[in-house]
C-alpha cells in the first residue's frame, strides 16, 4: 500500500478511529437498541470517508482501490437510506 506513506501521520489514525467509530455506530446501536439513531449517522460519515478516500484515489490512478471504495460507499449509502428512510431502528 504505498499511498499510505502520501497520508500525513496524523490523518492516518484520524482515518482509522473515524473507521472504528463508524464500526461501532454501525453494529452496537441495532444489537443493544440503545441509541438507535446513530446507526444511519454512522453509515452516512462512512460514505462521506469513502468518497474523500476515492476523491484521493484517482489522481494517484489507484483504480484497484478506487473500485473497493465505491463498494464500501454503496454499502454505506444502502444502511444509511435503510435506517434513515425504509426500517429506521
Amino acid at each position: 500500500m504505498p499511498y499510505i506513506m502520501a497520508v500525513p501521520p496524523i490523518l492516518r489514525r484520524f482515518i482509522g478511529v473515524a473507521e472504528v467509530i463508524a464500526m461501532v455506530g454501525l453494529i452496537l446501536p441495532g444489537l443493544t437498541h440503545i441509541l438507535s439513531w446513530l446507526t444511519p449517522l454512522a453509515a452516512t460519515g462512512l460514505v462521506i470517508l469513502m468518497i474523500s478516500a476515492a476523491i484521493f484515489h484517482i489522481p494517484r490512478r489507484e483504480y484497484p482501490n478506487i473500485v473497493l471504495n465505491l463498494i464500501f460507499l454503496v454499502m454505506a449509502a444502502i444502511v444509511a437510506y435503510g435506517r434513515f428512510v425504509v426500517v429506521p431502528l
